[in-house]
């Protein structure tokens, strides 16, 4: 499946461009430079940041296909049911998940859409948007990103951050990106209001031969079309997540909605790229009820963001909610346990890829500790597993833009520009204001998973007269009262923020000396890589996307963006903040190497977008 080609791709883009004589050069002059010469550089700051940059990556071998270009969607008009599909019996062996041998399926082909009213046939058709052709670009591929959660309509985690920074990458490679996603109710009235109907139809859903409504809503946005699923008696909930009973029905009906929606607009894209269990059904569908369709040609991607969450529940219920075939629920394919099914588990055996977010993670869910009890499972499609790292928006995320920090910078001021910013941040915070303090930053959900329990353990033990803690998230109670408590009893040096606040996160980002990301797991991981194009030197575990991105400060080579401890011990992260704190009193010069070497880092999604693309030209 060209995962072998990717590993060695992706071991090549890890490695560093170390510039020694740029960045001392850099350092040097900050160090001298006084605040009424600081304003007279800004002429020189295009000039230092672009010595600095990377040598850009060797473009993609060109290939000779022609260029696929989407069709235009159909007309809006209301489709009457499809009939039930009819199961085949043969059982799938999981050695090949063989293609099902029955005859045509009538359920994947949408049929002949009916006159719709006429007022919603008056509502103006959009343009499609498309990449534009480049001389000398690779060749031209069409992708459906399909997942339950995109910035900035609805973002509960970092899934919803890769459906938007990626697909907008992914344009920059000559793709084209249509992003497919459910229509909440809470997504806010400025993105709803813009919407534009494309059309609607009646779809079977359940093995009763029920069927359900689907609207299509579409929005273009920065290159890309965000088409959404409307339904009303599935998604107008206030949250995109409520709990398995409600979300297995909810998520059986996207996924089939999804691939009849393209079927309806006759847009045949290459690539179908699903995100976690919520699309996982997709490759599933594909591969049976839809076998008989024009997008019975696409290649199925299924990226795996988290492992913990599978979409687990009993059979009967998946059965019925999803009018699968009986034989796809054995053991190599959704069965899980005595008579459950994993929703997950079936899209991992039908996919043609599985990608992971970080080529440590890859290896790392094939182990038993971090496998989820697929570990077994993924060792056995281990052939068509890989992982790339993700990366961070550089038109959100840059500190010499950034309109949320109290002073923007760049790397030729950031050392003098960063003590302003804890100054006023530990104003903000009601902290005790001295740019000499060592301010550590943890912007976290609060849950095990985070590494909470061993920031709990030792947090007495790191905040002294010299150090102070910020603390922004929201997650287990018992975490809450925990920071509040150190809060009350350490007033001027820990300050917890019970909630998430966005542009808080920008200025303590900004504000920060060092960023705490002691995680258990950690598939890729943003707030490291956040950190560190912020000129914050991450603490982290040696684990998964923390591994792959934060290499540790070798003292012999003066080398390294970070400092990392091993084993999920407290005692280790103890060693791992103290490490950091003598390093930052006792050689400054070279902790303000580090902070340049870490902005000088290209972490965009640049380099991951062409990973991606490869992997697309791979397949196709």
């Amino acid at each position: 499946m060209g995962c072998e080609v990717w590993r060695k791709m992706a071991k090549t883009a890890k490695k560093e461009n170390v510039k020694t004589d740029k960045r001392s050069k850099a350092l040097k002059e900050l160090t001298v430079a006084e605040c009424d010469v600081q304003d007279t550089a800004k002429d020189g700051t295009n000039q230092v940041t672009e010595e600095l940059k990377a040598e850009p990556s060797k473009a993609v071998e060109e290939r000779m296909d022609e260029p696929v270009k989407p069709a235009k969607a159909a007309p809006q008009k209301r489709s009457t049911a499809a009939k039930e599909p009819v199961p085949a019996e043969t059982p799938v062996a999981e050695a090949t998940v063989p293609e099902p041998a029955e005859a045509p399926i009538a359920e994947a082909t949408v049929p002949e859409p009916a006159e719709a009213p006429v007022a919603e046939a008056t509502v103006p058709e959009p343009v499609e948007a498309s990449a534009p052709e480049q001389a000398g670009a690779s060749p031209r591929r069409s992708v459906a990103f399909i997942g339950s959660e995109c910035y900035p309509f609805v973002k509960t985690g970092g899934l919803g951050d890769v459906m938007y920074a990626l697909p907008k990458a992914l344009v920059k490679q000559n793709c084209d990106v249509k992003v497919i996603l459910p229509r909440y109710k809470c997504i806010p009235w400025e993105y709803q209001q813009k919407m534009i109907y494309r059309g609607s139809f009646e779809m079977d859903l359940c093995a009763d031969g029920r069927s359900y409504y689907v609207g299509i809503m579409e929005y273009v946005w920065d290159g890309v079309v965000y088409d959404f699923i409307d339904n009303e008696e599935f998604f107008s909930w206030g949250n995109p997540y409520t709990n398995l009973i409600d979300d297995i029905p909810k998520y059986c009906y996207f996924a089939k909605a999804a691939l009849a929606a393209l079927n309806y607009m006759d847009w045949i894209p290459n690539i179908i790229h699903c995100h976690d269990w919520q699309a996982a059904l997709i490759p599933v569908y594909l591969r049976t009820l839809f076998t008989e369709t024009k997008l019975t040609s696409a290649k199925t991607i299924l990226t795996i963001h988290n492992l913990r969450f599978q979409g687990i529940y009993d059979i009967p219920t998946i059965r019925y909610w999803s009018g699968l075939p009986d034989y796809i629920f054995n053991k190599d394919a959704l069965k899980t346990g005595y008579n459950d099914a994993n929703m997950l588990k079936g899209g991992l055996a039908y996919a043609n890829v599985i990608t992971t977010v970080s080529q440590t993670y890859a290896g790392e869910i094939q182990s038993a500790y971090y496998g989820e009890t697929l570990d077994a499972h993924l060792r056995y499609h281990s052939g068509k597993l890989c992982g790339i790292v993700n990366g961070i928006d550089y038109d959100i995320w840059n500190p010499d833009t950034d309109p949320l920090l109290h002073a923007s910078y760049s790397m030729t001021n950031v050392l003098e520009k960063k003590k302003e910013n804890k100054r006023k941040l530990q104003e903000e915070l009601g902290l005790v204001q001295d740019d000499g303090k060592f301010v550590i930053g943890l912007i976290s959900r609060l849950t095990n998973q985070k590494g909470l329990d061993l920031v709990n353990a030792i947090l007495p033990q790191v905040v002294d007269e010299y150090t102070q803690v910020v603390v922004l998230g929201s997650g287990d109670q018992v975490y809450e009262d925990s920071f509040r408590y150190y809060e009350n009893a350490y007033k001027g040096r820990v300050c917890a923020n019970i909630m998430y606040d966005e542009a808080r996160s920008h200025r303590i980002y900004a504000g920060a000396d060092a960023l705490l990301v002691p995680s258990q797991f950690e598939p890729c991981g943003l707030t490291q890589l956040i950190a560190m194009h912020y000129g914050t030197i991450p603490i982290v575990r040696e684990t998964g996307g923390l591994k792959d991105t934060v290499e540790p400060y070798d003292m012999r080579l003066n080398s390294g963006n970070g400092f990392t401890f091993d084993r999920y011990d407290a005692g280790l992260l103890l060693d791992a903040i103290n490490r950091a704190k003598a390093f930052y009193f006792d050689q400054r010069q070279y902790w303000n190497e580090m902070v340049l070497r870490d902005m000088e880092k290209d972490l965009s999604w640049e380099n991951s977008a062409k990973q991606y693309k490869d992997l697309y030209l791979s397949l196709t």
